[in-house]
């Protein structure tokens, strides 16, 4: 193994919670480390998913030696397919449960053949060269999650993926702080580490807690249906959601695709402990009485489609939900879906249900570490060199605080964002090269829509479209008939006719200064006929609506 420098390079998730991908380059060769999507936010108009920009590795595509999944939360492997599809065969690192949602999303590809998937156990040790990889357990809001330690022949990088300090969690694996202690004394050169919580004071409360807050809510609720929605893959809370139905009576009724697909994957691996015979099935719920039951279902955060947000409009065909049934949100509220989530609160509300969420009881706790626990992780682990990543950039900045009160120099704390990359040689990290990693607009089945169209959907949505059709006659150079005019989202109907008429008039006297020769140029006709509608929209409405000119020759 040679001695040449070690590249750590971000494609997502700096200076946004999502989209977390990185790599690790030794001697000319890469590993990736979490391949994930962001949800869009509402100006992302059509938008399915977004995915990272990986495209400076496919010139390299070569050169990709493995990829390194940190646990099976969406953002960290929900892009996996679209990743294989340009880097086909690339095996790939996870623990069991992750490489179980792994093949889950994969049964979605079909057109992708299945790569060599090998299973880290923590604790151990990878070799897959040129890269040495120490797997460490942390506890997050998934069983199953991991760090790695990154042994290169320029130090060790540590890559901690999403964790907190829960030392007491459902399942009883918690963050194996004497690990990282372990590394730390040997000496971490790199540290990449999570800071979502990291302007959050205090330490973050043990998942418990939430079993025992939903326990207490379903004892008091003996009459009536309850819902308890929360993301499908939190297998711990879902658990606690099951255990407590057991103590007060409760059968449960799963809801969501995506909560039937995790919720059996994790009970088929024995990560989720309960009574298949229990089960009552969607369809099955109108013969029984709704204090028996407790549906779990999707729509923390409100999504369009989800169960949680057709009940609270009314609209889902087998669940019904109003006066004297409770609804728990045992979920985050994931900054940027506000509105929607509080939308299907108050639709809940306006049917008379009783919605209880964390901003009225303790039904969640956070999966990241806060402050508090990162002035212990820090003391710990005590790294030369430190790059806040996973946040916003307030949560960067927030976190290098942290960083340099326990103890890092100033100018060892770099943060960075999407597309830079970190240079690790000879006992100093700096900054190198910027690489391309934007995001990469997915819809349906285009494989990126662009920003150009996401700017012109923007502008049909808030400014309309105006369509205008001319016939001409390029010989006689003259124009043929009427000047046809038809809008939408422009101005209201009522109120259209006089202003789209001055609009013709507009046109027609545009045309009129056209010399005759232009008459046998169609483009030169259409950017005559936008020029006279572009200058009457804005001064008419104030706005510039899309203009789609059709010359027709005759």
């Amino acid at each position: 193994m040679s001695n040449q420098p070690v590249t750590v390079s971000f494609f997502g998730g700096l200076g946004e919670i999502g989209r977390n991908m990185a790599t690790i380059e030794v001697d000319g060769r890469v590993a990736v480390v979490d391949v994930g999507v962001f949800f869009p936010d509402p100006e992302h108009l059509g938008v399915d998913l977004i995915i990272p920009d990986w495209s400076v590795l496919r010139d390299r595509a070569d050169d990709v030696e493995a990829i390194f999944l940190t646990h099976g939360h969406l953002d960290h492997i929900g892009a996996i397919g679209h990743f294989l599809t340009d880097f086909p065969g690339t095996p790939i690192y996870g623990t069991r449960l992750t490489l179980a949602f792994v093949e889950a999303i994969l049964e979605e590809w079909p057109q992708v053949e299945l790569p060599e998937l090998h299973e880290l156990v923590p604790g151990t040790v990878v070799d897959h060269a040129p890269f040495t990889v120490e797997v460490i357990q942390v506890t997050h809001s998934i069983p199953d999650g991991v760090a790695f330690a990154f042994r290169t022949p320029q130090g060790i990088v540590m890559h901690t993926g999403d964790f907190k300090l829960d030392q007491t969690p459902v399942d009883g694996n918690s963050t194996d702080m004497a690990h990282f202690a372990r590394i730390g004394d040997e000496g971490v050169d790199l540290l990449l580490a999570d800071s979502t919580n990291a302007d959050q004071p205090g330490h973050v409360p043990t998942e418990r807690i939430v079993g025992r807050a939903i326990k207490e809510e379903l004892e008091r609720h003996t009459e009536g249906l309850v819902v308890v929605t929360s993301f499908a893959s939190h297998v711990h809370r879902i658990q606690q959601v099951l255990d407590a139905a057991v103590a007060v009576g409760r059968r449960p009724v799963f809801v969501g695709r995506s909560m039937l697909r995790n919720m059996g994957i994790a009970e088929e691996l024995g990560y989720l402990d309960f009574d298949p015979q229990a089960e009552v099935q969607l369809k099955d719920v109108p013969n029984h009485d709704p204090s028996e039951l407790i549906v779990v279902c999707t729509g923390s955060q409100g999504e369009p489609f989800s169960a949680l947000s057709l009940m609270a409009a009314g609209d889902h065909k087998q669940l019904k939900v109003g006066e004297g049934d409770l609804i728990i949100m045992a979920s985050s509220l994931i900054p940027g879906n506000e509105r929607a989530i509080y939308r299907s609160i108050n639709g809940l509300a306006k049917r008379g249900c009783r919605v209880v969420h964390k901003g009225t009881a303790s039904v969640h706790v956070s999966g990241h570490a806060n402050r508090d626990d990162l002035i212990v992780f820090h003391n710990l682990v005590e790294p030369e060199y430190f790059v806040p990543v996973h946040g916003e950039y307030r949560h960067l900045t927030a976190h290098k605080e942290i960083a340099v009160a326990t103890g890092i120099v100033p100018e060892h704390v770099l943060i960075c964002e999407d597309g830079d990359t970190v240079v690790l040689e000879d006992g100093v990290a700096r900054r190198g090269d910027q690489i391309r990693a934007g995001m990469v607009f997915i819809d349906g089945l285009l494989p990126d829509v662009g920003p150009a169209v996401l700017r012109d959907r923007t502008r049909l949505a808030n400014d309309g479209i105006c369509v205008c059709v001319v016939q001409v006659d390029p010989h006689a150079g003259e124009v043929v008939g009427d000047v046809t005019l038809l809008q939408k989202g422009v101005v209201f109907a009522d109120e259209a006719e006089p202003i789209i008429a001055e609009a013709v008039r507009r046109v027609e006297d545009e045309l009129e200064r056209m010399k005759d020769a232009k008459f046998t140029d169609s483009d030169a006709v259409s950017r005559h006929v936008v020029q006279a509608l572009g200058r009457y929209w804005k001064q008419e409405i104030g706005r510039r609506p899309v203009i789609l000119p059709v010359v027709l020759e005759v």
